[in-house]
């Protein structure tokens, strides 16, 4: 390759013109500068000028019967039908445009252009894949969406506009005497079930029904298996595991969910390669006609060291064992049996008690086999219980097991939640939880959304009734179609989910046509795309760029457009309209700090932080949780003052954070009211004096009471939740007097250590000079300090009653891959802080120990924040 520019990335970010050539179709070539901020429509106009003087120019029709090509930053081939974008962010390769006669459908082909640019992956790569499930789903799907975007055409105006403008309500505290009269009315409800006399003619057809002999094996696989040569670095697994002389060894498994379904079988030894290569039939002890439909098939690549014969894992592989066309044959219903006596439903209702039991002993299974009736009638939210002791080897235990959830009774979402887990991937199970969840409301729908975001990677196919009900439900509520556009968007770089969440969002984004421009305004092309340049050029540290020079930077024409008049995607609610002042802040990662004005709530500011570089899920986890407590005190009339600040993960380590207004860091009023950073830890009036400060007399003791309510919220919380890294510069108060708590790095004890030692000594932060202020400025206020107290207690026991939930919450995401939250050992923390299976007394004397504790150790928590402030100074 001769010499030359060929990346050109950095004369996409200059201000002025740069020089592009023009390929047209009657071999004419043009070349002459346009300006980086003109649209692909102002430079055809442009073209069709300068080929004026050129020779056959006769030869060229109208210029909408063309459309530029060029090779994008993907290095693929991009027709840009979208003519309103500007050339700097096509940024065609070598600055070349091509001009191409425009086939097919142009509405057609313009909306698909606008699809690949929205959701950041070209529709072309479905078709690629020539996968016929892939085919299906897209067909389905489009269908299924046009036609609910018809039907949102025809709605009378005030469903429209709910759907356009859906209410946000704020959740309040029940008002007295709200409960529900007793109307003294009672329902009975009476059932009828099939004699036991179907039993034996079930079995008779069930041993009808399969034409294979008993005897028959499952599966009989890898009769000659080789490693494909397009495994990534194969030379990578001799580097890695043959640092002494050691063999492969292949292991597979049958599973449906968690549970192994057979014994696993291993193959022969070969000698570690480039190519390893079996010559070997697998078989597993398990018949055809017990292979439950969601079956797993898993490879697991393990080398052998030869001295201590002990495997040592590399790769693994999991395949469906079952085609997503195959369907099970339809068998008959097996009749329930009958209950059993009084000893036993003594035992089944301790089982039944206890909340964190989920192991069992043979025993304890056989009795919840034969007492499943009884399970269904008196404790139909332990399904799930029920379903883990299942055999799903054995067909007529699953037959048995399908037929009684058919008659199951709907289960709350607390509960219904925990069967969208993987271990639950039985198609019956999985629509009955469907079914429950329809009942959420939109409000309760978006507070589970990112559950049921994470949860759509367990499912074994494209076409499911999860991405059904998700995609219904945008489509009738615009908050939720722009929230799960989002939460599906800021994860279609990983590779494992992209072509799923990928597929949703087309199928999003052509039943709600008119909602891609407003995303597109907001997607990484525009706002966020400009803001991420801005901070890619903060962080190069190429050059200092001062504040002066960023405002200069976001004058500019195309960075003013694209950041100006847009939806924010924190909240669809709110306007962006200009930016009015702006920073980057002075932390490692260099955020970007915006005001906006918003012409909606009469001149007041809107503040929102761009952070590129950390990963915001696991600070978005946090705050719904947080939010989540805030609903269920306030159901409990409980007001804790909580402030669950809005944050929104939108891509690969980038996202956006809300600005709570005028607040400031605790570590930040320490120092402004201490002669020197290492006593400004110690200064217990600097709190009390700063709120003085900002609130008259008339208003101190309300500041004052929503300190107290707001640090009893946030102590019970980060103890729950296991929050870390709780330095002063982590907690933030607001004038109006509210704690808040930010920066959720570290949750679920996963505690900071430094020279291995643990930085956090104590269950949560309660300082003497949250206390100072909590009394009043007054050291014999007890009375004020007991109520701070029962707050405390009122919220942990309100948590306590609701620790299911939590854990099933935690639970769904641990498909989101998070560092600290990948297992249920990690879970367990959760379990243990809200005391699951311990009665409320129990629970209430853990927690009043841990109180105590925090209390009477705050002195290192004073220790550490002296240290915090001597190695950094955030002051603005």
């Amino acid at each position: 390759m001769p010499p030359g520019k060929y990346g050109m990335q950095e004369e996409w970010e200059k201000e002025g013109e740069v020089v592009m050539d023009f390929l047209l179709p009657t071999g004419i070539f043009l070349k002459f500068p346009v300006s980086r901020n003109d649209t692909i429509k102002n430079i055809k106009k442009m073209v069709w000028k300068n080929a004026r003087s050129e020779a056959l120019f006769s030869g060229l029709g109208d210029p909408d019967a063309y459309v530029f090509t060029c090779i994008n930053q993907t290095a693929e081939r991009e027709e840009l039908e979208e003519e309103s974008r500007r050339v700097s962010d096509v940024r065609p390769f070598m600055c070349v445009l091509r001009l191409v006669a425009r086939e097919g459908d142009r509405v057609e082909k313009l909306t698909n252009a606008q699809i690949s640019l929205l959701i950041g992956k070209g529709l072309h790569e479905f078709e690629a894949q020539k996968n016929h499930e892939v085919n299906e789903f897209r067909t389905k799907m489009r269908t299924f969406c046009e036609e609910k975007a018809q039907e949102r055409q025809s709605l009378p105006w005030h469903q429209w506009m709910e759907y356009s403008f859906p209410c946000d309500l704020e959740p309040c505290c029940s008002p007295p005497g709200s409960k529900t009269k007793n109307t003294k009315k009672i329902f009975v409800n009476v059932k009828f079930e099939a004699s036991d006399v179907m039993t034996q003619e079930t079995l008779n057809h069930l041993a009808k029904s399969v034409n294979l002999p008993q005897t028959t094996r499952h599966l009989q696989v890898l009769k000659r298996i080789q490693l494909p040569n397009h495994t990534s670095c194969p030379g990578l697994i001799c580097v890695c595991v043959c640092s002494s002389p050691s063999q492969l060894v292949v292991q597979a498994g049958l599973f449906h969910g968690s549970e192994l379904l057979c014994k696993v079988v291993t193959s022969s030894e070969v000698t570690v390669c480039s190519e390893p290569l079996w010559d070997q039939r697998l078989e597993f002890d398990i018949n055809v006609a017990d292979l439950p439909r969601m079956s797993r098939l898993c490879f697991a690549l393990y080398a052998v060291i030869e001295k201590t014969k002990k495997p040592r894992g590399t790769k693994k592989k999991n395949k469906r064992a079952v085609s997503f066309e195959a369907s099970p044959a339809q068998l008959y219903e097996r009749a329930v049996v009958g209950a059993g006596g009084c000893e036993f439903n003594v035992r089944l209702k301790e089982i039944m008690d206890n909340k964190n039991y989920t192991e069992f002993f043979e025993d304890e299974k056989e009795l919840l086999w034969k007492l499943r009736a009884e399970v269904r009638d008196r404790f139909p939210e332990s399904l799930s219980k029920l379903l883990l002791i299942t055999k799903w080897n054995k067909r007529e235990d699953v037959v048995q097991m399908v037929s009684l959830l058919k008659k199951w009774p709907d289960l709350p979402a607390i509960h219904a939640l925990e069967l969208l887990d993987y271990s639950f991937p039985d198609p019956a199970v999985r629509s009955f939880t469907i079914r429950c969840l329809r009942k959420l409301s939109d409000g309760e729908l978006l507070q589970y959304l990112i559950q049921l975001v994470q949860v759509l990677k367990y499912e074994s196919y494209l076409d499911c009734d999860l991405t059904t009900f998700l995609l219904e439900r945008a489509l009738s509520n615009k908050r939720i179609g722009h929230f799960l556009f989002w939460h599906l968007r800021s994860e279609i770089h990983v590779a494992s989910v992209g072509l799923r969440f990928g597929l949703i969002l087309e199928a999003y984004c052509r039943g709600n046509i008119h909602h891609i421009k407003l995303l597109t305004k907001q997607v990484i092309n525009e706002a966020l795309g400009k803001m991420k340049a801005l901070s890619d050029i903060v962080k190069s540290g190429s050059q200092k760029m001062t504040a002066e020079d960023l405002k200069l930077c976001i004058r500019q024409e195309s960075y003013l457009e694209a950041l100006s008049d847009l939806l924010s995607p924190l909240n669809p609610s709110v306007v962006l309209a200009e930016i009015w002042l702006c920073r980057f802040m002075d932390s490692k990662m260099k955020p970007l700090w915006l005001m906006y004005r918003n012409p909606l709530a009469q001149g007041d500011m809107v503040g929102i932080i761009f952070k590129n570089g950390d990963d915001l899920r696991q600070d978005m986890l946090t705050l719904q949780m947080i939010q989540l407590m805030e609903n269920l005190w306030k159901k409990e009339g409980l007001d804790l003052r909580m402030i669950p600040y809005g944050c929104l993960s939108t891509g690969n380590k980038m996202g956006l954070i809300e600005v709570v207004k005028n607040s400031d860091t605790i570590a930040n009023i320490q120092r402004n009211n201490s002669n020197s950073a290492a006593t400004a830890a110690f200064n217990k009036d600097a709190l009390l004096n700063w709120l003085k400060s900002k609130n008259p007399e008339d208003k101190l003791d309300q500041a004052i009471e929503e300190f107290t309510l707001s640090c009893a919220g946030y102590c019970v919380a980060t103890y729950v939740l296991g929050i870390g890294d709780r330095h002063n510069d982590n907690i933030m108060i607001r004038e109006t007097g509210q704690l808040f708590h930010i920066d959720f790095g570290h949750f679920l004890g996963n505690f900071k250590r430094k020279l291995g030692i643990n930085r956090e000594r104590v269950p949560f932060i309660l300082t003497y000079d949250f206390v100072h202020v909590i009394q009043q400025g007054r050291t014999n206020n007890s009375e004020k300090f007991e109520r701070f107290r029962e707050y405390c207690e009122r919220a942990y026991k309100i948590l306590c009653r609701n620790g299911t939930l939590f854990v099933n919450l935690f639970a769904m995401m641990k498909a989101a891959g998070l560092p600290e939250l990948t297992s249920f050992k990690d879970i367990q923390y959760l379990k243990d802080s809200l005391a699951l299976g311990k009665s409320d007394e129990e629970a209430l004397k853990n927690f009043k120990v841990k109180f105590n504790e925090a209390l009477r150790e705050s002195w290192k928590t004073k220790v550490n924040w002296m240290m915090h402030s001597l190695a950094k100074d955030n002051r603005p």
